[in-house]
C-alpha cells in the first residue's frame, strides 16, 4: 500500500521484550535450583541476565534513536480528538447530573459532534461554566477538580 509505514521499530522492542521475559523465567527457575548453596545454574543465569541487559539497552537506544526522536505531536488534531471524544461528557456529572451528561454523551456521539457543541446547542451550560467544568487539561492533571 503506498505511504504505509511499517512498525517495525515497535515490533523490534516487543520480540526483544519477548525475549526478555523468557530469560526472566529462565532465572526464576535457576534460583529455584541453589540446591545445598551448590547453585548449579549459575552460568545460565547470568548468561540469561547478561542477554537481557545487553539486548534492552541496544533495542531500547534503537528505538530512541529510529523511532522517538523528532516525533512532535500534533495539537490541534489531539485537541480535537479531546473535545470529540464523548468520555469527557463524564466531567459534566457534577454540573448538570448523571443523566443530563449520558444524554449528552448518546447524542454527541450520534450526530458525530463534539460533547461541547450539544452543551451550547442544547443551552444546558454558558459558554464559561462550560469551559470550566471541561477543561481537559485539568482532567489529566493529578488533583481533585475544583479544589
Amino acid at each position: 500500500m503506498p505511504g504505509k509505514v511499517n512498525p517495525v521499530m515497535s515490533e523490534a522492542l516487543m520480540m526483544v521484550a519477548a525475549r526478555v521475559m523468557g530469560n526472566a523465567t529462565t532465572v526464576t527457575v535457576c534460583g529455584q535450583h541453589g540446591n545445598f548453596e551448590l547453585n548449579v545454574m549459575m552460568p545460565i543465569l547470568v548468561f540469561s541476565l547478561l542477554e537481557s541487559v545487553s539486548i534492552m539497552a541496544t533495542a531500547v537506544d534503537a528505538f530512541r534513536t529510529r523511532c522517538l526522536e523528532g516525533i512532535k505531536a500534533n495539537a490541534d488534531r489531539c485537541t480535537e480528538l479531546l473535545e470529540r471524544n464523548p468520555s469527557i461528557a463524564t466531567a459534566l456529572n457534577r454540573a448538570i447530573g448523571y443523566d443530563a451528561a449520558s444524554k449528552v454523551a448518546k447524542k454527541a456521539a450520534a450526530e458525530r459532534k463534539s460533547v461541547t457543541q450539544v452543551v451550547m446547542e442544547e443551552g444546558i451550560l454558558t459558554e464559561e461554566e462550560l469551559r470550566r467544568v471541561l477543561d481537559v487539561r485539568s482532567m489529566t492533571e493529578p488533583g481533585i477538580p475544583g479544589e
